[in-house]
């Protein structure tokens, strides 16, 4: 499951999207409407395009929807990119969306949940909140590029994130080389 809120980091939300598909992985995608802003102003592209793929897409007011309830199995769930908003609002116990309930649920049933903050600098507020969530499971994984690889482009840079993202949900992928050579997991 993949959601995308409206923080600044579409391009690898796009990638991370193309690619589970690729893997021919079943997914759900739900984009809150910052997301969906964001996605036209970074990607030029609307949800249904960036779903092409997704057995769903959910708008992030339907409550109702399947993934909301504990009782629908996932393989873990993304939200990337994820707005500093978000990420209060997941530490502090609110789900007043579907995201963020969708999120809740990944929490309570113990299944993996990456959240891709992306924002610098960080408060002390925001780091709170990081904490608090790394403390419950979740993986904080800031959209930090890897010079050690010595990427080329921002394509190269969005690529690793990509595929760390994936890395941790289990997807198989080739969007970067690990340190040492070989292909990623």
């Amino acid at each position: 499951m993949i959601g995308v809120s409206g923080a600044s980091g579409a391009p690898i939300a796009v990638r991370v999207v193309r690619a589970v598909a690729a893997a021919g992985r079943t997914f759900d995608l739900v984009v809150s409407e910052g997301g969906r802003a964001v996605l036209k102003e970074e990607a030029g592209i609307g949800p249904e395009e960036l779903g092409r793929g997704a057995r769903h897409i959910y708008g992030d007011r339907d409550l109702a929807a399947p993934i909301a309830s504990g009782s629908v199995r996932t393989g873990g769930m993304a939200i990337v990119p994820c707005s500093m908003n978000q990420l209060a609002r997941l530490a502090t116990g609110l789900a007043d969306t579907l995201i963020g309930r969708a999120a809740h649920v990944h929490l309570k049933e113990h299944r993996p949940l990456v959240l891709v903050p992306r924002e610098t600098p960080l408060d002390a507020i925001s780091l709170a909140h990081m904490t608090r969530l790394a403390e419950l499971g979740v993986v904080m994984l800031l959209a930090a590029p890897p010079y050690y690889l010595k990427p080329r482009s921002v394509d190269d840079q969005t690529d690793y994130l990509a595929g760390k993202v994936l890395d941790h949900l289990g997807v198989p992928h080739e969007l970067y080389r690990p340190w040492g050579g070989g292909t990623a997991p």
